[in-house]
């Protein structure tokens, strides 16, 4: 199984779509979370960007999210990507705690950022 995990600053990045990097783990057999090269964020980094095809020839299996709009997750889900949203703090411990069972999908995505911001997804 690998993880991507939106970032910003090494923390979970509460939006998809405005992350900096991806950071990218590997859970080896016993369970250990190994981190792999970081994966920069294309600008634009939403759903339209390409950066689902991208994440899949990776072969990154999960992400692990702060939040994300409905249309990025049919888009990763259309590459084999299943998603979790609702995660938050330092991005290797949302990533531990998804290798060992402890988040699930908060099943709520995301509606708006701010006044000044609308997600479009």
């Amino acid at each position: 199984m690998k993880i991507a995990v939106p970032s910003r600053g090494g923390l979970v990045d509460e939006h998809f779509g405005h992350c900096k990097e991806f950071l990218v783990y590997k859970v080896a057999e016993d369970g250990s979370v190994v981190e792999e090269p970081v994966m920069p964020s294309p600008e634009g980094c939403g759903c339209k960007s390409g950066i689902a095809a991208d994440l899949a020839r990776a072969g990154v299996t999960h992400l692990v999210a702060g939040n994300m709009g409905d249309g990025a997750v049919r888009v990763l889900g259309s590459r084999g990507i299943a998603v979790v949203r609702g995660a938050q703090g330092p991005a290797r411990a949302a990533a531990e705690a998804f290798a060992k069972g402890r988040i699930a999908d908060s099943g709520t995505g995301c509606a708006g950022h701010g006044d000044d911001h609308e997600c479009s997804h």
